[in-house]
């Protein structure tokens, strides 16, 4: 299914649009957090083509989401409410609800990266550590000398939304157990990456937690030629221990990708406190030009997976989505 068909969106009327969660987009029960950021995403690019038409603002600049409850696959329904119309941006609050439950809200500025005028200058910063440089066109073809495709995430069937992903990972492995460094692209041929995408990029990435619980980098490209498809499975216990569900996800984007999009991504993943079952992620996205495309801050919980697998009734006894 490509990533268009799964996130593509109905008007009902100049304020209220409807999608369904597809299955195959999720982790375990509930779609993911980074698939439903794009979904709303969609709704917002719908909702400024039609709507909000007359501003000429395409483009979603910042983008600040609460995940309340858990969200479910199925119908779901977004209300949008212009909070502030101006010239050079206009802010808009969306709520996503299902059954009658609010399970997402959040508010996202819009303006025309196209159109943006004013000073700029150079400020020479430049991540750090820098990571191995990749010859973008061998990706494919897996036959980058630094880079190496990893060919399926630990935990697939429970993650079922990162089938839908190709990955490369430094050969030589990752600098710090915190950070991840990663190219990645749509699985679909001719699927690509756009600024409505964005937040499932910057929400699809290895589980760093996991490192520390396993003892070894578990979605290194080594590891994976080392045991083989079925024995990182069995080096990993065979089964998902954890959920991190998204409690709260911040997007500021820095460029307007072409509107047939670009086929690879690359992401800097770096986590700086892990402590009580809580943990931030800092997120870098560049394209193959280097450009920064967008930054994304998350704050994020572990909890066993037996709360993504709950049942509605007992989710709803703690009244939240934790």
């Amino acid at each position: 299914m490509k990533f268009a068909d799964a996130t593509r969106i109905t008007q009902i009327d100049s304020s209220t649009y409807t999608t369904d969660f597809h299955p195959e987009w999720v982790i375990g029960n509930v779609p993911h957090g980074g698939y439903v950021t794009s979904c709303i995403q969609q709704v917002v690019r719908k909702h400024y083509a039609t709507t909000l038409k007359g501003q000429n603002q395409p483009h979603t600049l910042a983008l600040h989401l609460d995940f309340l409850r858990r969200t479910q696959t199925g119908p779901a329904t977004f209300r949008v409410k212009n909070v502030k119309l101006g010239r050079q941006t206009s802010v808009v609050h969306v709520t996503l609800s299902q059954d009658g439950r609010e399970e997402v809200v959040g508010y996202i500025t819009n303006t025309n990266l196209n159109t943006e005028a004013g000073v700029s200058f150079p400020t020479g910063w430049d991540i750090h550590p820098k990571p191995p440089a990749a010859v973008v066109s061998n990706l494919e073809s897996d036959t980058d000398p630094l880079w190496g495709e990893r060919k399926e995430w630990p935990f697939v069937e429970f993650r079922k939304a990162t089938n839908h992903i190709r990955s490369w990972f430094p050969r030589d492995g990752q600098p710090l157990p915190t950070i991840v460094d990663m190219w990645m692209c749509l699985r679909e041929p001719g699927d690509r990456w756009t600024n409505e995408s964005l937040g499932f990029v910057a929400d699809t990435f290895p589980q760093i937690i996991e490192s520390f619980a396993h003892g070894v980098d578990s979605y290194s490209v080594a590891f994976e030629k080392e045991h083989g498809r079925e024995g990182a499975r069995e080096r990993m216990g065979n089964k998902a221990g954890f959920w991190y569900p998204t409690v709260l996800l911040n997007l500021d984007v820095k460029k307007a990708l072409p509107d047939e999009g670009v086929r690879f991504l690359y992401m800097r993943l770096q986590a700086k406190v892990i402590k009580n079952g809580r943990y931030d992620l800092e997120v870098i996205l560049r394209d193959e030009t280097g450009d920064v495309v967008a930054l994304s801050h998350h704050i994020v919980f572990v909890v066993g997976v037996e709360r993504n697998r709950a049942t509605r009734a007992k989710l709803e006894e703690a009244a939240s989505k934790l």
